[in-house]
């Protein structure tokens, strides 16, 4: 597979995985919207932070580091038998882990007041079980992210939600007594959806034309299945070294990633109906974030893995692949910046009208406007991260990712303690102000990266971490206009002052996009070549 189609391919899964996460976001926006009228903000705190991080960690720490390790070599058919077969390592891994973590959260960790929320421990071996059914799907997540098979996570992944909401909606509403029985059967029946719908599709589509015209690997949905081929290794034994590297490092970045939540789990910072609120907010800030950058930085990911040579240095790459690389990246970094400064600049004026409209005074009152503000400023920092890091991780070779294990280590403690310093000061508002440290010191170390990757060659994709004076003086001016609004027209004059306050938010991105439009026109032409899903399906 060329560049250019590694390129087209890493583009139009982007787009769709763009499209995919703006459906579940939507779709888990109303459904939470909906099950706060029937339930406790307790009951959700439960849920959302100690069941789902149980859900969250199992996954994780049991398929990411072989997720990262065979998409970078991926592309060698001659290995796919072995490949799949350390892939399969995935959910005896997730046993052990099962085991382990049941273990701390039933027996360890404070269990919430059984009179209040019953039926806690089933409900934690049935997030369980939803995540090991969850790994067995993972080597065709695989064959299907390497080879570009973008329609098939978009197909999957809708129906599992859209079978999670239709059991949580229904069950809420006729049998709200069920409590945890009723997230814990969602979750299942989402976790099953989702691996009944890679096992289907692959079972139609290996050693059909279309399979065979792809270059597929595999004629048959058995082969799926481990199994030792006569004169070689059981494992890729080079992937399994980087596989043992990602799984160190794998520790440390969910410390990071879910830091919040375990500092809420294990320390007992807030209380569950605290906790209920926060997860709410976070979840609202984070949207974009998860619908948008996610997608980007997964799919550009598996991008810079098959056009770079990890470990290589940029005179050791191909010259013609290394200037797509680099003016993809500084794309790809121009873009995300410019959403997240218009996020960070239009959150400010507008958290309070969101909450309240999303969740009346429950999430309007107190500390949620403070929160979600603070959160709009973070999103910033998290779609700069994510674009940097994509590249940084996808380059590194094996000795720099086992380096930067010791970094992460020291950010993970830093990370907790200051976590649980601010949250005592600050509340909810010091979990975002760490987050932002954080994130602060995860881009430096990718930048200092890109920097030193790029300094012998006439390429500076960091340039694309500069705005334009006129999109600053744009935003700067809606910021201005948009409080004003706000301490005019908002929030407690009625819909009418409500409808001229969005109406004047509305009339300032549209001069924003309008700047964006005129002084951004390289960022508006990959875009419209690359990003936007009809423009891919033309150049295919």
């Amino acid at each position: 597979m060329g560049s250019e189609d590694v390129l087209k391919g890493a583009s139009a899964l982007a787009s769709y995985n763009v499209v995919l996460q703006v459906a579940f976001r939507l779709l888990t926006f109303f459904l939470n919207a909906f099950t706060l009228r029937f339930v406790s903000k307790e009951l959700i705190g439960v849920v959302n932070v100690r069941l789902m991080l149980l859900y969250s960690t199992l996954v994780f720490l049991s398929r990411e580091a072989f997720r990262r390790a065979c998409l970078s070599g991926g592309g060698e058919q001659a290995n796919w038998r072995q490949n799949i077969n350390l892939l399969w390592l995935t959910f005896p891994l997730g046993c052990a882990w099962a085991v382990l973590l049941v273990g701390v959260w039933a027996f360890v960790l404070q269990a919430p007041d059984p009179q209040a929320i019953p039926n806690y421990l089933p409900a934690v071996c049935l997030f369980c079980w939803a995540a090991l059914q969850e790994l067995l799907a993972e080597p065709l997540w695989v064959l299907a992210h390497t080879h570009m098979l973008v329609q098939l996570k978009v197909i999957a992944e809708s129906l599992a939600m859209v079978a999670k909401c239709i059991v949580t909606m229904v069950m809420v509403v006729f049998s709200p007594v069920w409590g945890l029985y009723i997230f814990a059967a969602a979750q299942c029946v989402y976790s099953g959806f989702l691996v009944l719908c890679y096992i289907v599709y692959f079972t139609r589509f290996l050693g059909s034309a279309e399979a065979d015209k792809k270059g597929f690997p595999l004629q048959n949905i058995t082969e799926t299945l481990p199994r030792r081929t006569h004169g070689e290794s059981v494992f890729n034994w080079k992937l399994a070294r980087l596989t043992w590297s990602f799984f160190k490092q794998s520790f440390l970045k969910q410390i990071l990633t879910e830091g919040e939540r375990y500092v809420m789990t294990f320390l007992n910072v807030l209380n569950f109906g605290e906790q209920g609120v926060y997860d709410i907010i976070n979840n609202l800030g984070s949207m974009v974030a998860r619908f948008l950058f996610l997608p980007i930085e997964e799919s550009f990911y598996v991008f810079f893995t098959k056009v770079l040579e990890r470990g290589r240095s940029v005179h050791q790459q191909k010259r013609e692949e290394v200037a797509m690389a680099a003016d993809v990246l500084e794309c790809l970094l121009k873009l995300v910046l410019v959403i997240g400064l218009i996020i960070a600049v239009f959150g400010q004026a507008y958290a309070q009208l969101a909450l309240d409209i999303y969740g009346g005074d429950l999430l309007s009152s107190g500390a949620g406007p403070s929160l979600l503000r603070f959160y709009s400023s973070y999103v910033l920092l998290l779609a700069v991260n994510g674009v940097t890091e994509c590249f940084t991780f996808a380059l590194m070779s094996n000795e720099e990712v086992d380096r930067y294990n010791f970094v992460m280590l020291g950010m993970s403690v830093c990370f907790l303690l200051l976590s649980y310093w601010l949250t005592g000061l600050f509340g909810g508002v010091g979990f975002i102000l760490a987050n932002c440290c954080n994130m602060l010191l995860r881009i430096a170390h990718s930048t200092a990266f890109m920097h030193r990757y790029f300094s012998s060659s006439e390429y500076v994709p960091l340039s694309g971490l500069r705005p334009h004076p006129a999109l600053l003086l744009s935003l700067g001016l809606s910021y201005s206009l948009t409080a004003l609004s706000e301490s005019v027209f908002c929030c407690d004059g009625g819909w009418l002052l409500r409808l001229v306050h969005i109406a004047v938010g509305g009339a300032c991105l549209l001069g924003v996009m309008a700047t964006v439009f005129v002084t951004e026109t390289r960022l508006v032409n990959f875009i419209r070549s690359q990003l936007l899903p009809r423009y891919s399906k033309k150049r295919t």
